[in-house]
């Protein structure tokens, strides 16, 4: 058996890496169906497990979009109503404790595991809401929005690494797409839990006493959760390994999964990763991939749409509290239907379709900024192309990220690649937040929407080119036909 990978290799190593996955078929199957003859395993029984997870990311949302609505009342109680530089902050220092949270994300999964990793995650978010729900000043606000940004800069990573590894491939996309539904609910819960804030005095306090509870439900049924028997196997604790996979699998398909997980195993799972491997080597071309599509993710102007969306709406007499509705409903709608997609069309395709169609919707903004629009044309023009903008998104570019990243990284340098990858994400979704006003200003919307859509026009060529299917096959026949032995 040993003798038949090692001739697959050779046959890796002559072929173009888009085609590794199919020359794997070739040679071994295509998953548990075809090596077993037993069917796939119930994906009842790793569902609890992921549903749990996902509360991490329901907290992400949550805490994304709590200030939105609020940040008024905040201002007027805690006495900087005046100050727009201290409004900055309290939505900026939470981004950038998330920078430096996700930076040590992959250090902190390595180590304690996922399981503790979650409850890493909750600790810190339940002790910023609660700094934030009695602060009595701008100061204890600040602090808080800290300790909560720290716990969503672990949750992202962690959720899509653990929910990968606990997945049967076959519904893998699936499971995954339930972590950009959750972050979805979040933000919408936040808005509707925020609305009595203008009317209500001191309501904001209860907006962030609510997020402790889902933090702490985190916390309390991860002790109950399966640990990931990838993370466990590499350990050396391969009979702790077993035990996980006949929880999330099934008795019968134990046997084949450590199989799997045995192939892929290169003799080198208990050595440290150094971060410089990272940059070059074999596999700087995985972090540089998944490092590229965050980027461009950012770069397509999503979270300016997010941050800025009800100014838009305000322009033409819409509302803040019904442009966040229509905002939070195009999200959750495309998530649903990519969830829906994701193991029928596959990865790339959604990419694919997803950005094409973000720049189209850029398009149309454009359009509607120009002169060649006015009155009801260029309203529905402009809001129709934000909601669709939003709707493309949440169909490919929103999910399939962290979900790619989590398949076709490797075991060994999944956690700390993954890690790298999301500070790329945070600290362009910074200077985007931070520079898209001044720019609309100085350079106005055409121009800055024009860019906007070359960005997703230069993701469409980034992803034809250098990214592969990874739907139905399981994580390590990924990665033994991406990553062939030195």
């Amino acid at each position: 058996m040993r003798g038949r990978h090692l001739d697959a290799y050779s046959a890796y190593k002559r072929v173009a890496s888009k085609d590794h996955i199919n020359a794997y078929d070739r040679e071994e199957g295509s998953g548990l169906v075809n090596a077993k003859g037993i069917g796939n395993p119930s994906w009842r029984r790793s569902l609890p497990h992921m549903l749990v997870a996902t509360l991490s990311s329901f907290l992400f949302g949550y805490h994304l979009g709590v200030v939105n609505e609020t940040l008024d009342s905040i201002s007027m109680d805690l006495g900087f109503s005046g100050n727009p530089l201290a409004k900055g902050l309290v939505v900026s220092t939470c981004l950038g404790a998330a920078f430096f949270g996700s930076i040590f994300s992959g250090w902190i999964l390595d180590g304690v595991g996922h399981r503790r990793a979650f409850q890493l995650c909750a600790l810190p978010m339940i002790i910023g809401a609660s700094m934030s729900a009695t602060t009595k000043s701008l100061w204890g606000m600040l602090l808080g929005r800290i300790f909560v940004g720290t716990g969503m800069g672990i949750g992202p990573p962690v959720a899509a690494i653990y929910v990968s590894e606990i997945s049967p491939a076959f519904v893998r996309g699936t499971f995954g797409s339930f972590t950009q539904i959750a972050t979805c609910l979040g933000l919408m819960g936040s808005l509707f839990i925020g609305l009595p804030a203008k009317d209500i005095v001191g309501w904001w306090r209860v907006c962030f006493w609510v997020s402790t509870v889902p933090a702490a439900v985190l916390a309390v049924c991860m002790e109950f959760c399966a640990e990931s028997p990838q993370w466990l196997f590499k350990r050396g604790r391969g009979t702790e390994a077993e035990a996980e996979f006949e929880k999330l699998l099934g008795a019968a398909h134990v046997k084949f999964a450590i199989a799997e997980l045995s192939k892929s195993d290169r003799g080198d799972e208990l050595e440290a990763v150094k971060f410089s491997e990272l940059l070059y080597g074999r596999h700087f071309k995985m972090v540089f991939i998944g490092s590229t599509i965050f980027a461009l993710q950012q770069l397509s102007g999503i979270n300016a749409v997010f941050y800025f969306s009800s100014t838009v709406f305000k322009s033409f007499g819409v509302p803040s509290d019904l442009a966040n509705i229509c905002v939070g409903i195009a999200n959750l709608s495309g998530s649903v239907v990519a969830m829906i997609l994701m193991d029928k069309l596959g990865r790339k395709v959604l990419l694919l379709g997803s950005f094409s169609g973000m720049a189209v919707a850029m398009g149309l903004q454009v359009t509607g900024a120009s002169s060649y629009a006015s009155g009801s044309g260029a309203l529905s023009l402009s809001v129709g192309g934000m909601l669709l903008f939003v709707l493309m998104f949440s169909l490919g570019a929103g999910p399939v990220p962290s979900l790619l990243l989590s398949e076709i990284l490797p075991g060994r340098i999944r956690a700390k690649a993954m890690s790298v990858c999301m500070a790329v994400h945070w600290v362009i979704n910074f200077f985007v937040g931070l520079l898209f006003l001044p720019l609309l200003e100085q350079i106005g919307p055409i121009v800055l929407y024009t860019i906007f859509a070359t960005f997703c026009l230069l993701a469409v060529i980034f992803v034809k080119r250098n990214v592969v299917e990874t739907k139905g096959k399981s994580l390590q026949e990924i990665e033994i036909a991406l990553i062939p032995p030195q």
